[in-house]
């Protein structure tokens, strides 16, 4: 929905920039798996697309820990038993799964999308065939005027809050190959919350160990299923419905 992920026929179609340099990368199902194409200038480039590409389907996901303890679970249990081959779609770079998150706090998602095919249109590297649009880099939305991210539909404070982080990113004083330090770093931007870096952690650098607890969609789930009367609090969808100790 963001416009950089193209469908067609069956063929999932991505422009990625690897070391800046871009690579084509195509998915698609045949004989029961997952094959993946690159094209790029050289085969490192190409390499590493795929493995971005491989990342954000989660071909190399395993679940399997995860589908024996919960495989008899109330909720999860028949998910699991049904449909085994799910996995969490997440996304090719951690920038792109920072930037995507700070456009949609606190807005509902058709608003965020409409930001970010702004963002991707206006500002994000295009193909050489001319079909194709990246998510800007780090270094781009660094260069970027809080007035040139406001005109994509992103709220003023937001728009200095992500031309900030994007500025510590690409000056290499937020590392995010470096988790922890980073969000403790990215943490010191204004209006940027826990929220924000638990879909970074999540959908950008694969912690399974982070949830961005407090998204609505959780708090109401949590809530419902553990029978609360109300939404639940991002402490107790951590501690997956659980009240926490007196």
């Amino acid at each position: 929905m963001d416009g950089v992920l193209r469908n067609r026929d069956g063929v999932l179609e991505r422009l990625l920039h690897v070391e800046e340099e871009p690579v084509t990368v195509r998915a698609w199902v045949s004989g029961g798996a997952v094959r993946f194409r690159g094209e790029a200038a050289g085969e490192d480039v190409a390499a590493g697309g795929i493995e971005r590409m491989r990342f954000a389907l989660g071909v190399d996901h395993d679940l399997r820990p995860f589908q024996r303890e919960f495989h008899r679970d109330r909720l999860l249990g028949p998910v699991i038993r049904r449909q085994p081959w799910l996995r969490p779609r997440r996304r090719a770079a951690p920038f792109e799964a920072f930037a995507w998150a700070v456009t949609e706090q606190l807005i509902d998602v058709e608003r965020a999308f409409g930001i970010q095919r702004a963002l991707v249109g206006r500002h994000g590297p295009r193909s050489v065939c001319g079909r194709l649009r990246d998510v800007p880099s780090s270094a781009a939305v660094a260069r970027l005027s809080p007035a040139q991210v406001d005109a994509c539909g992103l709220a003023p404070k937001r728009s200095i809050a992500l031309i900030r982080a994007a500025r510590e990113i690409a000056s290499g004083r937020a590392d995010l190959d470096r988790h922890e330090p980073t969000w403790e770093r990215l943490r010191t931007v204004r209006n940027i919350g826990a929220w924000t870096l638990e879909c970074l952690a999540f959908l950008g650098q694969g912690r399974d160990d982070q949830l961005p607890a407090g998204d609505l969609a959780f708090v109401k789930l949590v809530g419902r299923a553990a029978g609360l009367g109300r939404r639940a609090t991002e402490e107790v969808v951590r501690r997956g419905g659980a009240d926490p100790p007196a």
